[in-house]
């Protein structure tokens, strides 16, 4: 009997109340690249993604633009995108400076590496990281 093996991971989802909004602090602000915009008969299929990678990130519409209810979680959870940097430090002032909110004031050194989180307009929060050593055990 032969198994079908799964071979990658295509799209995560990101619910966002304005597409427009969203794909210019995806493309303009945290740098990635615009790779379909489609209309739908399901709505507007928009994604990003991050320069090379197969990984595409869906923006898709929730809350005011889809007719529904916007939920804001009432506890911290995972953040639903991890991106990774090579150099999260450098990263961290080009996103700043170009308007990105983080929850944070500064990265922080971790046992594996070094991290931080961004936060979209619609409070969407992107967990960033730089994998390695960290400089500064647990803070």
């Amino acid at each position: 009997m032969t198994i079908a093996m799964l071979t990658k991971i295509m799209y995560v989802t990101l619910h966002v109340t304005d597409q427009d909004r969203a794909l210019r602090f995806y493309t303009e602000q945290l740098g990635l690249e615009k790779r379909v915009d489609h209309p739908g008969p399901d709505g507007r299929f928009l994604t990003v993604a991050v320069a090379g990678s197969d990984l595409e990130i869906i923006l898709w519409p929730r809350g005011a633009a889809a007719g529904q209810p916007v939920v804001v979680p009432a506890v911290a959870e995972l953040a639903p995108l991890f991106l990774e940097s090579d150099d999260l430090r450098k990263d961290f002032e080009t996103l700043r400076a170009r308007g990105v909110a983080f929850e944070q004031d500064e990265p922080e050194d971790y046992p594996f590496g070094i991290r931080i989180e961004a936060v979209d307009p619609d409070g969407n929060r992107i967990a960033l990281r730089q994998s390695g050593q960290g400089g500064g055990g647990d803070r």
